[in-house]
């Protein structure tokens, strides 16, 4: 089967003079640093994100700076503020987002566990991968059943990326609850666990029982977010859509590992630019969907 990696962005031209948009992003009230925050330009496909020392830097044609952009972190609430305020300061506070915490459910005695979405390496037919601004992609899973359950695992497969150098890279985990309309809500998963995955190992998995989370009535979607840091960049020759000429494009890892699937209970979502879309891709017989290569290990009361 011909390998293909879906790559989240659109080819385009601006000839304008370029700027260098850098700064830090803060707490407003501890004033300490905030790592792994992403910057988006609303009605674009340009941003960034923080560092480990909540530092961000990145190359804008000059008309950028009468745009807006849009600014995320879990635990803190979004913002959409003027890019030329953060120009001349060379510097953003957020807001902690304020959440009223909920009884903690201790799971200890549940004994059954499920696997939403199992998956073998017979079933990885190809990838995600990001270049223009940092996205979330998230897979939907379904509440069936009347039994009360509790997220234990949460296994994220990844491919191989040639062109990426470092030993590992770096992506943040979410989990959300779904709104009205069926789309990605509040996150339930309030801590930042950012992961790292050794580009040689298929998998990686991260132990979510402690958090308690119990799978809403409506379901639950879990996320993958790209980091747009130093850390993660690397570069791949490509063909301009536009010239047809050869170009150096900007890439940032890891890709994420997707598959086909018949179960229509599972719905893509994707997050940039300040909001939720659908991302639908069918197979060539139209009989099957293409859905990220998560699995969810549930423990059940």
């Amino acid at each position: 089967m011909r390998f293909l990696i879906l790559t989240l962005f659109i080819v385009f031209q601006v000839n304008a003079q370029e700027v260098l948009f850098e700064g830090h992003v803060y707490d407003n009230q501890t004033k300490e640093p905030i790592p792994f925050v992403n910057l988006s330009f609303l009605n674009t496909l340009k941003g960034t994100s923080t560092d480990e020392e909540g530092h961000f830097y990145i190359d804008l044609p000059s008309p950028y700076l009468d745009k807006q952009v849009h600014i995320s972190s879990l635990g803190y609430k979004d913002t959409i503020v003027d890019p030329r305020l953060i120009y001349q300061a060379k510097r953003f506070e957020m807001v902690e987002e304020s959440f009223e915490l909920e009884e903690v459910v201790v799971a200890e005695k549940l004994g059954n566990v499920n696997v939403l979405n199992p998956i073998g390496s017979s079933s990885l037919s190809s990838g995600f991968s990001s270049s223009a601004t940092p996205w979330v992609l998230a897979l939907y899973f379904p509440n069936i059943g009347n039994q009360r359950k509790f997220i234990d695992k949460v296994t994220v497969f990844l491919k191989k990326n040639e062109g990426f150098k470092r030993e590992s890279a770096k992506f943040r985990i979410r989990v959300y609850g779904v709104d009205e309309t069926g789309a990605p809500d509040l996150d339930l998963l309030r801590k930042s666990i950012v992961l790292e995955h050794d580009v040689e190992k298929e998998f990686v998995s991260v132990d979510l029982a402690a958090f308690n989370i119990e799978i809403p009535r409506e379901g639950v979607y879990v996320g993958l977010e790209w980091l747009f840091i130093p850390y993660n960049w690397f570069t791949e020759n490509t063909i301009n859509q536009l010239t047809n000429k050869k170009e150096v494009e900007d890439r940032f890892a890891p890709t994420f590992s997707g598959m086909y699937t018949k179960n229509q209970n599972y719905r893509v979502m994707i997050y940039g630019m300040g909001k939720w879309a659908d991302f639908k891709v069918r197979s060539r017989n139209n009989s099957q969907n293409f859905i990220p290569a998560i699995s969810l290990k549930l423990n059940i009361e």
